[in-house]
């Protein structure tokens, strides 16, 4: 059997061809399918080409592909294109044959594998999803205007708040302040809102990207960035600590927590700061290191989804492959 994992994003989305061995067929990469940013037909566009580019890739046709989880960002989040969503694959998929919902499970998936555990998500935007005893819950996600706490994006903003206290007095200028000087050229720090606003437009991608710079700045001491992943850890605990009560876990009971995201790539930086924020709350949780990446979590759950989840064989070898780089 052959299954796909189509894994959304802010940024790009990602797909993933495997079988009931756990062998790796194809990869493939397109660009953003978060169809609030470009559109219906853009993100349908980028699914479709993709599935047709990743079998090309295979040596298969669509019609071969025994089942696909499609993990759609924003997807649930408007009722009223929810059905449309679900439709978005069906020129070339049998529709008894895949599904669609939110990214977010792509990340829990591979987090957990598939198990009972809270994974949190911070990428450009940020979600926690969990699956407890059959019963599942997510928490934030609400989008980048008001919501998104501890994201790449929610990050950047931050970050420039900073910058325009460090640059008006406000607050003493520190390594950000020079770090964004160096990597953004410009004769009057106010040019920054030119850049932001104009230039940029406030696409939320361009500000995320700014999350790193904040990251870079923390790890050599600046402690006014420093204290914003702290600020984001505590948000992403948060969303951890809801879930727990949401979803009943018993008070004394484990509860595996496990993230995925471009902002933990920051490493101690916000790993450390989160396990700090999760151990002040009242949970017994127990953080677990990512097993899978989220587009092989995407094609783990097609398999389940498909009513035949993968071996615990199968599923070894996809995360020998996966660190061999297969």
């Amino acid at each position: 059997m052959i299954y796909l994992g189509v894994d959304g994003g802010g940024t790009k989305t990602a797909f993933v061809l495997i079988n009931d061995a756990g062998d790796v067929l194809a990869r493939h990469e397109a660009a953003t399918s978060y169809y609030l940013s470009v559109g219906m037909d853009a993100a349908r566009s980028v699914v479709l080409n993709g599935i047709g580019e990743i079998c090309h890739r295979a040596g298969i046709t669509p019609a071969d592909i025994s089942f696909t989880f499609l993990g759609l960002p924003a997807y649930g989040e408007v009722s009223a294109d929810v059905e449309r969503l679900d439709a978005i694959a069906q020129s070339l998929l049998n529709r008894e044959r895949y599904r669609c919902d939110n990214d977010m499970i792509c990340g829990w998936a591979a987090s957990l594998g598939c198990r009972d555990g809270i994974n949190v998500v911070s990428g450009t935007g940020s979600i926690a999803y969990g699956e407890y005893q059959g019963r599942s819950a997510r928490c934030g996600g609400w989008g980048e205007l008001f919501s998104d706490e501890g994201s790449a994006y929610w990050i950047g903003c931050q970050a420039l708040n900073l910058f325009s206290r460090m640059a008006d007095g406000r607050l003493q200028k520190d390594l950000f302040y020079d770090l964004m000087r160096e990597k953004y050229p410009c004769r009057n720090d106010l040019d920054i809102c030119d850049l932001v606003f104009n230039q940029w437009k406030g696409d939320r991608g361009k500000i995320a990207s700014l999350a790193p710079i904040a990251c870079e700045a923390a790890v050599a001491g600046d402690k006014q960035s420093r204290a914003i992943f702290f600020l984001a850890a505590k948000e992403l605990a948060l969303m951890v600590d809801t879930l727990r009560e949401t979803l009943h876990w018993h008070a004394d009971e484990s509860v595996r927590v496990s993230y995925s995201g471009g902002v933990f790539k920051c490493g101690d930086v916000i790993l450390e700061a989160f396990a700090y924020e999760l151990a002040k709350l009242n949970g017994n949780y127990h953080i677990c290191l990512p097993e899978y990446h989220p587009t092989l979590g995407a094609a783990i759950y097609a398999a389940k989804l498909n009513g035949t989840p993968l071996s615990g064989q199968a599923l070894g070898k996809l995360s020998l492959g996966e660190y061999n780089g297969q």
